[in-house]
């Protein structure tokens, strides 16, 4: 049997699995949605209440409520994957709701991430929804130009400190070639919704004391969220082939790490962390895809990244095809070694 026919095989048994995890609950969809924006709404009114005691204080309570920030943002994920609740209609409500008040414009967000589920792994069709990734090949056929600015995009610091702002600013705008007609009116429809927010909160505690407890949650929740999204992806022994090669199912479950995050961590991401399951069916709530990595073993023979070993993946910034694996620029100068050593002899 070829590896083809054989991923085939294991894709139709994965889809079978997954099938019985992906009918939506009414009740533990509501009591999600009310263990997380209650408790978000109190964490901005302590804030709001600490800016008199101590600054470092409402810091403090800004890391908890940036934490229910991204449980927010996942509860809008699973609605733009139809897997938050039954119906479509309620669907599309609670994802422009929780859209706007993760300042995400909902049916955009949602066209662009189906984009990035539909071509995750496949080297043929990156560019969309997802974090830019260079062959070795392609990076050695830039030039130094090119090279300097992928070398400050794939740094840490870039990423994380700088690639929220990037992202809140990239989604006041409709994506060319991607956004229709609905879409762009979503993107609009959210800019003067946030405009409105902050002209009401401006008007009752001041611009001032708006922003001072806004932007530490958005920062926070902007790094950690961008942080999931590349651990998630970027790995060593990540899934990365070109058509016809490329199978959809054997991406999913090969091309996504499971991340186990202590419970706490697990419970303010929502889940995500079994990253494996969700890209295999998207139709799974994000409070069922605990359970479908627990009771199928087949599930937890995946790359599995703690905590400390998600540092490492920060190293990796390339594909490697003839190795086929992600690696660092060090790689780089051990190829430029061997080929200097080849030549010398």
């Amino acid at each position: 049997m070829t590896e083809t026919a054989s991923e085939s095989s294991a894709a139709k048994a994965w889809r079978e699995i997954v099938a019985r995890y992906q009918t939506p609950s009414v009740k533990r969809a509501v009591w999600q949605l009310i263990s997380t924006l209650v408790p978000l709404s109190v964490g901005m009114v302590l804030m709001y209440w600490s800016l008199s005691v101590s600054y470092w204080l409402t810091l403090a309570i800004a890391v908890p409520t940036a934490g229910l920030w991204i449980r927010t943002f996942i509860i809008m994920h699973d609605c733009g994957h139809g897997s938050f609740l039954p119906s479509r209609t309620w669907n599309d409500i609670v994802g422009w709701v929780t859209g706007i008040l993760t300042a995400t414009p909902y049916s955009h967000w949602r066209r662009e991430h189906a984009i990035h589920h539909a071509t995750s792994g496949h080297l043929d069709q990156r560019g969309t929804g997802d974090i830019t990734t260079l062959t070795v090949k392609e990076y050695l056929a830039l030039g130094w130009i090119q090279k300097v600015w992928y070398r400050i995009y794939r740094n840490p610091i870039i990423l994380l400190v700088f690639g929220p702002s990037f992202l809140f600013v990239k989604h006041r705008w409709p994506t060319r070639g991607i956004a229709g007609r609905k879409e762009a009116w979503n993107v609009h429809m959210t800019n003067l919704a946030l405009a409105g927010m902050v002209t009401l909160a401006s008007l009752l505690i001041g611009f001032k004391e708006f922003m001072l407890i806004w932007l530490p949650v958005f920062l926070l929740s902007g790094s950690a969220g961008v942080w999931l999204f590349y651990v998630q992806h970027q790995f060593e022994d990540a899934y990365w082939r070109g058509a016809p090669e490329w199978d959809y199912a054997t991406a999913a479950v090969t091309g996504s790490s499971y991340f186990r995050l202590p419970k706490v961590l697990q419970w303010f991401t929502g889940n995500i962390g079994f990253h494996h399951v969700h890209h295999l069916s998207p139709k799974i709530p994000n409070y069922r895809l605990e359970r479908c990595h627990r009771e199928n073993p087949t599930f937890q023979k995946v790359t599995t990244l703690t905590m400390r070993e998600s540092v490492r993946t920060m190293a990796l910034r390339l594909w490697d095809e003839e190795s086929g694996r992600m690696v660092g620029f060090g790689h780089l100068r051990r190829l430029a070694r061997e080929r200097r050593a080849r030549q010398a002899a």
